[in-house]
């Protein structure tokens, strides 16, 4: 009885903050979006530190027509949003229980990484991107074993002096996946699952999901040029694919109502409700101060550097011809990240809002970029549409 009414209430804080905004220009920017073929379908949450405010699914799973809808219960391939959702997570735990100092080079638990000038990279320099390893390697170009990528990895050479600069680089999530096993024992997705997923009550947050879970999620690219057949419910990232579909930087699948979850934690500081006890009972995943560490922008390095640990943050200048992501409104106090199937999560701390976008936009095929086009704008007007 006691949860019956604790669920009511809170769908009734949830309908009161929808009935009391406007969010018809999120819904046709969204909609405006499948009409251009920019993505099939979506789903979209604005929440703040206890609830969600708006949420609503759209569109289809493919541009057919009798294509299933997109639900609330539709699962998405999370793309990089894995690096921070997953291994940066990992990280901030391992660190938190002193079992990994952000100093420790990598070479310390992976001796091997340390060929070919990489001996002082350290964890620090994985988190910021300043490793000094290539931004990216085709590696389904060259190799067809899960053995033959971590070798090439570990004998990868320099690309450039570490902290000089920053790379985006899906090779530094995954030595962070690594290193978590490493240290931890366990695969990624397990440690993942046992420390983050399964004490925030994330039921449909996984790697490598089974068949009942793959009919929930929408395909992501009809892969013509290695694979050969469209990908349902395995990893689009060809790394993450040889890599068995776990890894550092892909693999992870979920959908907005469990990133919602995680994402309030963080804003909440690393505290979060036991979804598993009866009543509200807080508990703690994180330390405040592990969150404040891995979410501030890093300022500590001598170029310029918009990155926190893992995470993103709003950039002071326009590194490419497209715009930001998280949109021209959202507060210097930020964090955030984008995942290239056409995911993003931002949680604005002055104004307490979280904002989760996920779409397939790479169906059927990874050329259509028309997402960096409306993407800050559906940003825009959910940060508009809490104000009026």
């Amino acid at each position: 009885m006691i949860k019956t009414i604790l669920v009511s209430a809170a769908i009734l804080a949830v309908s009161v903050n929808s009935i009391a905004k406007d969010f018809s220009r999120v819904e046709d920017i969204i909609s405006q979006g499948i009409a251009n073929s920019y993505f099939p379908g979506a789903q979209f949450i604005i929440g703040d530190d206890k609830n969600t405010i708006y949420e609503k699914s759209f569109g289809n799973f493919t541009y057919d027509e009798f294509s299933p809808a997109v639900t609330d219960e539709s699962m998405y391939d999370l793309a990089s949003l894995t690096k921070v959702i997953a291994t940066t997570s990992a990280i901030m735990k391992l660190y938190q229980e002193d079992k990994i100092d952000l100093n420790d080079k990598v070479a310390k638990y992976i001796p091997e990484f340390a060929n070919n000038g990489k001996e002082n990279i350290n964890i620090l320099n994985l988190l910021l991107h300043n490793s000094g390893l290539k931004a990216f390697i085709p590696f389904y170009k060259y190799y067809s074993t899960k053995e033959e990528v971590i070798n090439a990895i570990y004998n990868a050479e320099l690309d450039y002096e570490p902290d000089t600069k920053f790379v985006y680089s899906d090779l530094n999530a995954i030595v962070l996946g690594f290193i978590v096993e490493k240290v931890s024992g366990l695969g990624l997705d397990e440690y993942c699952k046992a420390n983050i997923f399964k004490p925030l009550g994330m039921n449909s947050t996984v790697f490598l999901p089974d068949d009942k879970m793959k009919e929930r999620i929408p395909p992501t690219e009809n892969d013509k040029y290695w694979r050969n057949r469209l990908l349902q419910g395995e990893v689009h990232d060809e790394a993450a694919s040889i890599l068995g579909g776990v890894a550092g930087n892909a693999g992870l699948f979920s959908n907005a109502g469990d990133l919602y979850k995680f994402m309030r934690t963080m804003l909440n500081n690393g505290f979060y409700y036991n979804p598993y006890t009866r009543g509200l009972k807080e508990e703690k995943l994180f330390e405040p101060e592990i969150v404040t560490l891995f979410t501030k922008r890093f300022t500590e390095v001598f170029y310029s550097n918009s990155r926190a640990l893992g995470w993103d943050t709003k950039p002071d200048v326009l590194p490419s011809k497209y715009r930001m992501p998280c949109g021209e409104l959202i507060s210097d106090n930020c964090f955030g990240h984008t995942g290239y199937t056409g995911t993003s999560v931002w949680c604005d701390r002055d104004r307490k809002l979280i904002i989760i976008f996920l779409t397939n936009r790479v169906y059927p095929s990874r050329d259509n970029e028309g997402i960096r086009e409306i993407r800050p704008d559906i940003h825009n007007a959910a940060i508009e549409s809490t104000l009026n």
